[in-house]
């Protein structure tokens, strides 16, 4: 009898969901033959068992086997392998370097798009470059396709060394270009420095009752500093006062000044000082937040927020999966004008 715990595995490291990871276990080792057709898979009770999962988590897998017609069931015998002919899908590594509420946005609609056209593995490396490094070296060779939003605190500059290491035909890069990545790869990406530029355009009208801009731009962190090139250029060609701001602890909150925060522990403290310093929000202080949000819309009867479009984003990126083609696509940017301003 086959040992089914040496074919179909967990990764505990991985953010894809466990059910999932059986299902593409399953598939791959029908794809490398150690799984026939006719071969008797575990019961429910023992891969629940023998992976440490729930019954619920190995009866989804199951469905999900049987919806596509791998894997049937008879009753008194349990479930087994029906067919092994079936369109082998790509096989998907999501490289993210973090989750958040607009990460999931581009993860939903990149899952949903592919829907059953490819094996998803889902890994986070938290903005760490050693994590990120020792992922695509362990992994990348077993996958059809690359996915990475390439965002690190420290060794930024030497990703482009590891990222040109990887075979291009694979890599899709997204949320970000990497200066330094050579050859004929796809990406889905913000254009940082124009983007918040031309938002800030489109701000004028009610930018112009205040008289200094200032960004709040962690000392230590991921965002591009392309974001404070536009900015400084917004503000030179437009005659504002500005300032980069690290952190707004020592902060003085004067009145005509908006502020821009790319963090939302940021905007959650911009907001609590200002109440409690009795200033209006959208007419003492000025409030842009960086990437729409659910939530934005309710805060204050709604913060002003510029944005890339994420939803767009993780449905381009699996488009150019499903066509296999090349292109370099700049999401467009979003300005929601509401009452922060």
């Amino acid at each position: 009898m086959k040992n089914y715990l040496k074919i179909i595995k967990i990764d505990e490291y991985s953010i894809t969901p466990k059910y999932v990871q059986i299902y593409n276990s399953i598939l791959r080792g029908i794809e490398e033959h150690l799984i026939n057709k006719d071969d008797i898979l575990p019961s429910v009770n023992d891969l629940s068992t023998g992976l440490e999962v729930s019954r619920n988590t190995i009866e989804k897998s199951y469905k999900e086997l049987k919806k596509i017609g791998v894997v049937s069931a008879i009753a008194g015998k349990g479930y087994f392998i029906a067919n092994t002919n079936f369109d082998q899908p790509n096989k998907v590594l999501l490289l993210f370097n973090k989750l958040s509420s607009h990460k999931k946005i581009i993860y939903d609609a990149f899952a949903e798009t592919l829907a059953n056209s490819a094996a998803i593995d889902f890994y986070i490396y938290d903005n760490n470059f050693n994590f990120f490094k020792k992922i695509l070296a362990d992994k990348s060779d077993t996958y059809t396709k690359l996915v990475i939003i390439p965002h690190f605190i420290e060794k930024d500059e030497t990703a482009d060394k590891v990222i040109n290491e990887l075979p291009k035909d694979k890599l899709i890069l997204m949320d970000k270009l990497v200066k330094g990545v050579t050859g004929d790869f796809s990406a889905v990406y913000e254009d940082f420095e124009n983007d918040i530029y031309h938002a800030l355009e489109q701000l004028l009208d009610k930018l112009s009752k205040y008289h200094t801009l200032k960004i709040i731009f962690p000392e230590h962190s991921y965002y591009s500093v392309e974001i404070l090139a536009g900015f400084v250029n917004f503000c030179t060609k437009y005659a504002f006062d500005y300032e980069v701001i690290s952190v707004l602890k020592e902060e003085k909150l004067i009145s005509g000044t908006v502020y821009i925060n790319l963090m939302e522990a940021d905007l959650v403290e911009l907001i609590e000082r200002t109440i409690s310093e009795k200033l209006n929000v959208g007419q003492d202080i000025g409030v842009i937040s960086y990437n729409e949000t659910p939530i934005k819309n309710i805060i204050l009867n709604g913060i002003t927020t510029i944005s890339t479009d994420f939803k767009l984003m993780g449905k381009k990126a699996a488009e150019i999966i499903l066509s296999n083609t090349k292109e370099h696509l700049a999401i467009p940017f979003k300005v929601t004008q509401r009452n922060s301003l």
